[in-house]
């Protein structure tokens, strides 16, 4: 079941890669991670800086907030999403969530 987890204020999800798709895009539930189409290969960091490129246009937030923590070089990957403590982020943070569980 996917699920997204927050420990001090950041969050945390999985993803399974399909790296060399025809497009970007969210692709639905892959047991326990969110199944994210990537169009860069799986070669020297293409795909994890396109999952990062990716995220952060679909999340809004800065590519600097995302944050690839474990799996560099395989399919299951684990992100973080780095957000402040500021009012705004609080709504943002929802909205995050709410987004990613609406594929589950």
């Amino acid at each position: 079941m996917f699920a997204v987890e927050e420990k001090k204020g950041d969050l945390f999800f999985r993803i399974f890669v399909q790296p060399k798709s025809s497009k970007n895009m969210v692709a639905g539930i892959h047991g326990d991670a969110l199944k994210v189409k990537i169009t860069a290969p799986p070669v020297d960091g293409a795909a994890n800086a396109m999952c990062i490129k990716y995220f952060s246009k679909f999340l809004g937030v800065s590519k600097s907030s995302i944050e690839i923590v474990s799996g560099q070089t395989g399919r299951n990957k684990r992100v973080r999403v780095v957000l402040s403590d500021t009012p705004g982020d609080g709504v943002k943070r929802r909205n995050i969530v709410e987004l990613l569980t609406s594929y589950s």
